[in-house]
């Protein structure tokens, strides 16, 4: 292996108590295996019953924030439809405050107009419950791309400063305090179109959290960014390549072989959402019959 390949944890707030979820991440921040840890932003369930209790992102970090000592943390990937792009940069820095350091700050373009039947009824559930508009694939990347520049000018700039751009348009704006990580914490990008999303990848993301269900969709993916970083004159090795991968504890071998092709085909972080019931804590189950296998033979 030429890079380090490091594991994180996914936690689900879908039905899942707040107490629950804070022994699973102090377990995982105990046990060296694990590097990071996430959550997901979604306002209702994602199946089932919508009245399942659904704990908000971004409140849950900042507390998780301060119950952990060593992961890195953040959100995969943080909706840039449900927030405007100022209040995540205010949100970012207070939660690598009260982190001390360690947000990886994860952003997509949230819902928008998708081509898939069953990903546009998700979309529509929930924004519509929150009152939020849908917009076309073209303009919520587009939203996406200002939005990075806000953010890292928020981060960065001392000065208060405005803003035209076609999506925003601000006037005066400043974020205090700063981010602890200067000039602030690493973006994640979450992203798979090859025309726009890519794009907006080589050009802002210091991660990116790629959505490909095989190691051949990811391939194709990763040539796409590569065309998009040259064609700006980035290298891409400076973006670290994430999956996320649903781990079921019935079938162990399966996540392993699945892993095992990923970091193959050249992902580095790999992060890792088991899928319940669990039949003891997941967090163990994980290092034991995963990644510490995977780590020994790669």
């Amino acid at each position: 292996m030429s890079k380090q390949v490091s594991f994180g944890l996914k936690t689900s707030q879908q039905g899942a108590e707040y107490g629950r979820i804070v022994e699973l991440w102090n377990e995982a921040d105990e046990n060296s295996v694990f590097e990071h840890a996430w959550l997901w932003d979604h306002m209702l369930p994602l199946r089932g019953d919508v009245r399942q209790a659904t704990l908000e992102a971004w409140t849950l970090l900042g507390a998780l924030a301060a119950q952990t000592k060593r992961l890195r943390i953040g959100v995969i990937v943080t909706s840039n439809r449900l927030r405007p792009p100022t209040l995540l940069a205010k949100m970012a820095a207070t939660v690598d405050q009260i982190s001390r350091g360690r947000l990886i700050f994860g952003i997509g373009a949230g819902g928008s107009r998708v081509s898939d039947p069953a990903g546009l009824e998700l979309v529509l559930r929930e924004f519509n419950a929150y009152g939020i508009d849908v917009v076309s694939p073209a303009e919520a990347i587009g939203a996406l791309d200002e939005a990075c520049t806000i953010i890292r000018r928020m981060w960065s700039e001392t000065e208060p400063f405005d803003f035209d751009g076609r999506y925003y348009q601000l006037s005066g704006t400043v974020c205090e305090p700063k981010p602890v990580q200067r000039p602030g914490p690493p973006i994640l990008i979450g992203a798979a179109g090859a025309k726009l999303g890519l794009r907006v990848v080589a050009q802002h993301a210091d991660l990116w959290n790629c959505p490909a269900r095989t190691p051949d969709d990811f391939r194709g993916m990763n040539r796409a960014l590569i065309d998009h970083c040259a064609a700006i004159g980035r290298d891409p090795d400076e973006i670290v390549r994430q999956v996320q991968i649903l781990v079921r504890s019935d079938d162990p071998e399966s996540a392993r072989d699945q892993v095992s092709a990923f970091i193959g085909a050249g992902v580095t972080n790999v992060v890792l959402a088991p899928i319940p019931p669990y039949r003891e804590s997941p967090v163990a189950w994980l290092a034991r019959e995963i990644i510490e296998p995977v780590l020994a033979t790669t």
